[in-house]
């Protein structure tokens, strides 16, 4: 069997995003786990990045309310390139939210809903002042989503 492919895109302007995007990457590339992570920005994720991927795991800030404006512009790129190709990709998602964190994921919904992408659990809403603890949910996650696109689960 073929190994498998995991695309993260992570938008991370800060130290602690920074982190996050990390955790990710750490907790997709598990020993025990035989998948190829590649770990991209939004602004460097082209459409036959995502048209390489077997499953796709985004992070985002929230800024006023809606995704990051580097985040959108990855969508707003790719969004027709990979629209009947990759219907029914995995998906997960983790938002970086100092408030809330409900206006991105009702808008990543929306856009991820329009490409037919399954979401393989509810989005992880990092939410108010920042905690350590965000990087092991993150890695978690992306553990989650990669040992279920290894074993054929996603």
């Amino acid at each position: 069997m073929a190994t498998k492919t995991l695309l993260i895109v992570a938008h991370a302007p800060s130290p602690n995003t920074k982190k996050l995007a990390q955790a990710a990457y750490d907790g997709a590339n598990h020993p025990d786990i035989d998948t190829n992570v590649i770990l991209k920005t939004p602004q460097d994720t082209q459409p036959e990045d995502v048209l390489a991927a077997d499953a796709l795991l985004l992070g985002t800030t929230e800024n006023l309310a809606y995704m990051a404006g580097l985040t959108k512009d990855f969508f707003d790129r790719c969004y027709y390139p990979v629209l009947e190709e990759k219907q029914g990709m995995p998906f997960a998602l983790y938002i970086r939210a100092g408030q809330d964190g409900t206006g991105t994921k009702r808008a990543l919904q929306t856009i991820t809903t329009g490409l037919r992408w399954e979401w393989i659990q509810e989005a992880l809403i990092l939410q108010g002042d920042w905690q350590e603890a965000f990087t092991e949910q993150v890695e978690e996650l992306a553990m989650t989503l990669v040992a279920g696109i290894e074993a054929g689960i996603y």
